[in-house]
């Protein structure tokens, strides 16, 4: 679609929510509502609970992390709602259940397939106008420490996340704004029960108190976090979302949210942010041509920059492709260590030419001049050519050459990345989404903004900026591509990923994954064992993750046999075991429906009729 996105919503004057959210449209807006209705009961799967089957449906499918997201979307579906009707619902509730993920405060991506074409959103959070390209720099020159610098006023980028679920609503939705906002609506005001997950991480985010807001949301009076099972209520989040439904993204990039989260940006105690009232009014969600690559018999597509994903995933599967094939890839149901090896090295190049060559395209020029020379077969040829029986040396696992580039790039250094949250969606008429949002680190940048409203709650500001290179260029000078600049968007490893069939061109599966950088991993794995080796959705995400970390390999924890740990030592690897939380959500296409999972390591479901 070539046409500009909006920089303000046209919905005004909306009547006000009922007792029961039951909305009507307004002029021209999708034609019809639907009621949501809480459920009466909808008990939580715990995170150590057997990994559940896989969910099959006839018409139309959504999975989620949260089982409350994945009801709201289902219930959209239900009522005759397109598919990016039932990820706004969902990802709004997200907001709500779960905060250290993704909200409205941060942003994301969204691939979008019509019926017979395949759409990209970008909502990524940008940087202020107000930056400089030394944002995380102290006084001696040195990057800030990243417990300091990704919990402050300085971290926040401006939110994306609402203008690009309205650009895709405004194109493709068949249902009216109000009515899939009401869902989240009903939910705060009510109080949701805590789930393990969000018990789990905010025991680990105890600072998060630091906030005073944030404390008396998520924690009790003696300081613990709320435990799981207890009701959370949010009524600010309730009374801003109230303003989202009748005014759309306009009710956050101007007015008084918008004055509120600048002065909570501009006003933190120690490391304040240039977040300015222009940078929210003027923020616009792109329209970016999404980048399908071929792949055995399948089309993939996925996110272009400012995602690195995609781009890192098809590098993985592609060098593996130019590989000789192994005779038994599986052995007891786990991956072997002859293949663990291979997409561990494959995934060092990937992230290589990731570190030197990825960031905004409007800031960076790909090499070559198309971002598609990256994953060219005689490119990735000569990538899998480094890939021998033996773990290749660092000074071997470096960026390639696979074109000519206008600047000279640093590589940059590893970062930590986190905080994202995955829905796919495929409706009854056939449309399907896959949409990856974040706030960055786990709950943000640790603030808290209730809007203005003066009530109890509110949504977290992200900190998204941490994705940036904290240093603008190395000890040479020689600069990083994703250095710090005003208007520029982070890189990302967000990989949102609609699947095709090349022969026929139907839509085959939706998928993605949460974990920062890791995405790449576990998305390469599971397309690898959904399509390569035909495993069944539930099956495919449940098989034992593998990473790459600083040069070595981290084993999830109890998920290899120590035959597999020696194999691996034996090649050179220095093996290391742990938790591997994926956040894998995957709905694929069967000769008599669909059939989704969730990851058995969250608290999502799958649901569809």
């Amino acid at each position: 679609m070539d046409r500009d996105p909006p920089l303000v919503s046209p919905r005004l004057g909306q009547a006000a929510l009922g007792a029961l959210l039951v909305l009507m449209p307004v002029l021209g807006e999708a034609e019809s509502s639907f009621q949501y209705q809480r459920p009466d009961s909808l008990p939580e799967r715990a995170a150590d609970e057997d990994a559940p089957s896989s969910v099959a449906a006839t018409s139309f499918a959504v999975v989620t992390p949260h089982p409350l997201a994945t009801d709201a979307g289902r219930q959209v579906l239900a009522a005759g709602g397109a598919a990016i009707d039932a990820a706004v619902a969902a990802q709004l509730v997200l907001t709500l259940v779960e905060p250290q993920s993704s909200g409205i405060g941060g942003g994301g991506f969204l691939m979008l397939y019509d019926g017979e074409q395949v759409r990209a959103f970008d909502g990524r959070v940008s940087a202020p106008s107000g930056v400089e390209a030394t944002l995380f720099m102290d006084g001696a020159d040195e990057p800030l420490a990243f417990s300091v610098a990704a919990s402050s006023g300085r971290a926040v980028g401006v939110p994306g996340l609402l203008r690009m679920l309205e650009v895709a609503h405004d194109a493709h939705g068949r249902l009216a704004w109000a009515s899939l906002v009401a869902p989240a609506i009903a939910l705060a005001k009510q109080g949701v029960p805590v789930s393990h997950r969000l018990n789990h991480e905010l025991a680990a985010a105890t600072e998060l108190a630091d906030d005073g807001a944030a404390a008396a949301l998520y924690f009790t009076e003696d300081g613990e976090p709320l435990a799981a099972g207890e009701t959370l209520t949010n009524p600010a989040l309730a009374a801003i979302l109230g303003r989202v439904a009748e005014q759309g993204s306009s009710a956050l990039h101007t007015g008084a949210v918008a004055e509120d989260l600048v002065a909570r940006v501009q006003g933190h105690p120690d490391l304040p942010g240039a977040l300015s009232l222009e940078d929210l009014a003027t923020y616009v969600a792109k329209q970016r041509e999404p980048l399908c690559v071929p792949w055995r018999r399948w089309r993939v597509c996925g996110f272009p920059p400012p995602s690195s994903g995609h781009l890192s995933v098809m590098q993985v599967l592609g060098t593996l492709a130019q590989l000789s094939p192994l005779e038994a890839p599986l052995e007891e149901e786990r991956p072997t260590a002859a293949w663990l090896h291979r997409f561990v090295e494959a995934s060092r190049l990937a992230l290589a030419d990731r570190n030197r060559y990825v960031a905004d395209p409007d800031f960076v020029d790909p090499p070559g001049g198309d971002w598609s020379t990256l994953v060219a077969d005689e490119y990735l040829a000569s990538r899998a050519g480094l890939i021998g029986e033996q773990r290749m040396g660092d000074d071997r696992a470096l960026a390639g050459n696979p074109g000519p580039l206008d600047s000279a790039w640093a590589m940059q250094p590893v970062q930590p990345e986190h905080g994202t949250s995955h829905v796919s969606v495929i409706d009854g008429e056939g449309q399907a989404v896959a949409m990856t949002t974040s706030i960055g680190q786990a709950f943000g940048a640790r603030l808290l903004a209730d809007g203005g409203t003066g009530k109890a709650g509110g949504y977290l500001l992200n900190s998204g900026l941490t994705d940036f290179s904290w240093r603008p260029a190395d000890d040479q000078g020689t600069p990083f591509a994703n250095r710090v600049a005003a208007g520029k968007r982070p890189r990302s490893s967000m990989s949102p990923t609609l699947v095709f069939d090349r022969a026929s061109g139907e839509l085959v599966a939706s998928l993605g994954a949460s974990g920062g950088a890791a995405i790449v991993h576990y998305l390469a794995k599971t397309l690898v064992a959904l399509l390569d080796w035909r495993l069944d959705p539930a099956t495919a995400i449940g098989l034992p993750h593998v990473v790459t970390r600083d040069g070595g390999i981290r084993l999830e924890a109890d998920g290899y046999p120590e035959a597999v740990h020696a194999a691996l030592a034996e090649r050179g690897h220095d093996v290391e075991t742990g938790e591997l939380t994926s956040g894998l959500q995957v709905l694929r296409r069967a000769d008599d429906g669909l059939v989704g999972a969730s990851d058995p390591r969250g608290v999502g479901t799958a649901s569809g009729d």
